[in-house]
């Protein structure tokens, strides 16, 4: 179990604890934000900065794949060599990149700066809570500060694809990024006063940089392959090589986890686990789902249907806010009826919904065709983000829960990134054939839209399908209740069990 070494001045007073929980909440909430705030602005990137159809997909992914390899590692790094400095440097990290990306003025700058930006979320968001769990020690100061946390947390995804577009509407696209700007130069300012430095006792190991190094490579590669099929063909010289050398990497990885690194960032015994495994599995494909459909939806209403950027935030907030309902409803639902079969149920809604996507024709109306499809998608996501973290954990030492979930939080962001560049691929595909036969611009792009949301829900079904191999649907489910009375009667084990789950899976926050 981790005991805070707190060095220096500890807050004692009440209004000093709560300036810890709403620095570390506003952190998180940028940090969620800025996954979805770019969506609604892609157009606009894509006419200023000159961006083909496909490397739009790469402001989204720069950020993700940055975000998803380096998550592990951030939090780590906090708990080895001091929580506040950690924070510190990721907060400085992500505002410099924000800015930068705000002044791009080519796409490669945009997207090397989002790629910064994600190395600073990958640092923000596992040490932001652990700053907040460490801080509030009483059982029920800290479920009060979990559930603000949770909710700014969790409201982040919605509120950018409006935020997004109310940017972009009233100002101009670089807005998404600059007003990282003054929140982060603010909590610059006022976080050294207020946060307690802490760290974990005991010998520093070595952190597993090479790891994290060589994954994010070799996905970045893998998905530079799968993006340039769009130009190139899958047999040419550039394709390979890029396919080849995300494989060689990703193996190098696999070797350093399994032979060389002290301590691995995944050490590979956990992977026996086969709940674990399908949770990942499901993790992946509801990351495709998520990021593909706030990417293409956002292209069509603007491209296709003609939205502005505001109408198009706006039209989107539906998706968003099932999601936070889904989420809340989650803890309880999967009490009643059993992680598994909620990992079922989950999925088949969110592709009931994009599967109705798919069917989107040029000309059609929101309210008949996306509203409620929207909705049906989001509410499905939500209630599956909580179950498919709980069942990865469950049964799993309390030492390695932090591992178990986070690593579900790094395969959902991988999926997303992987996933999305396969979509991507295949909507400029059927869109360029449909331009070939002859169809105007936006029978075309919603001929290839309407391919990736196909895919997309496909996908979805497919992790219901992983979801039947779990067969420790009951123990998940002993651990939703353990979890939610951990508050009221708080042992160190179970309190310390949750504390760790929950700051290595933000997705699971919002339970709370």
């Amino acid at each position: 179990m981790i005991s805070p070494r707190v060095a220096g001045r500890t807050p004692t007073l009440s209004s000093t604890r709560w300036a810890v929980l709403a620095i570390c909440a506003v952190a998180q909430f940028m940090v969620v934000l800025d996954v979805s705030i770019v969506n609604v602005a892609l157009p606009q990137m894509r006419h200023d900065l000159g961006l083909t159809i496909t490397s739009q997909q790469w402001v989204v992914n720069a950020y993700t794949l940055t975000f998803a390899g380096f998550l592990m590692l951030g939090g780590r790094a906090g708990d080895l060599f001091g929580r506040r400095r950690v924070f510190l440097a990721g907060l400085a990290l992500f505002t410099a990149a924000s800015l930068v990306g705000g002044l791009a003025q080519t796409g490669a700058w945009l997207i090397a700066a989002r790629a910064a930006q994600g190395l600073g979320g990958a640092v923000l968001a596992p040490t932001s809570l652990s700053l907040l769990t460490s801080t509030f020690t009483d059982p029920s100061e800290r479920r009060r500060a979990m559930g603000v946390w949770s909710a700014t947390a969790s409201s982040g995804a919605a509120a950018g694809v409006l935020a997004g577009g109310i940017l972009t509407d009233l100002l101009d696209w670089r807005w998404v990024l600059f007003v990282n700007v003054p929140i982060g130069l603010l909590m610059l300012v006022t976080a050294p006063q207020v946060l307690p430095e802490s760290q974990a006792p005991g010998p520093r190991p070595r952190l597993d940089v090479e790891g994290a190094f060589t994954i994010t490579t070799g996905l970045a590669l893998f998905v530079y392959g799968i993006v340039s099929t769009d130009t190139h063909a899958w047999t040419s010289t550039q394709t390979v090589m890029a396919l080849a050398g995300g494989l060689a990497f990703l193996l190098a990885a696999l070797f350093i986890e399994a032979r060389v690194a002290p301590s691995p960032l995944v050490p590979l015994r956990v992977f026996r686990r086969r709940a674990l495994c399908a949770a990942n599995g499901i993790a992946m494909v509801v990351g495709a789902g998520l990021f593909g459909m706030y990417f293409f939806i956002s292209l069509y209403l603007q491209q296709v249907a003609g939205y502005s950027p505001l109408r198009t935030g706006l039209a989107i907030v539906p998706a968003g806010t099932m999601t936070l309902a889904g989420a809340l409803l989650a803890p309880r639902l999967a009490g009643r009826i059993g992680a598994w079969r909620q990992l079922v149920l989950g999925p088949v809604l969110s592709a009931a919904g994009l599967l109705w996507m798919s069917l989107l024709s040029f000309g059609d109306g929101y309210w008949a065709h996306m509203f409620v499809p929207l909705a049906l998608f989001g509410l499905g996501v939500g209630t599956t983000f909580v179950p498919m973290t709980l069942t990865a954990t469950a049964g799993v030492p309390a030492a390695e829960a932090g591992l178990a979930s986070g690593l579900v939080n790094t395969t959902r962001q991988i999926g997303g990134a992987v996933g999305l560049a396969v979509l991507a691929t295949l909507a400029a595909g059927s869109a360029r054939a449909g331009r070939a036969a002859g169809h105007s611009v936006e029978v075309a792009l919603t001929t290839g839209y309407d391919r990736a949301f196909l895919v997309a829900g496909l996908l979805m079904l497919a992790g219901a399908g992983l979801a039947l191999l779990i067969r420790s649907g009951a123990s998940a489910s002993a651990f939703t209740s353990t979890s939610t009375s951990a508050s009221a009667s708080a042992p160190p084990q179970t309190a310390e069990r949750e504390a760790t789950v929950l700051r290595s899976d933000p997705a699971l926050q919002v339970s709370k």
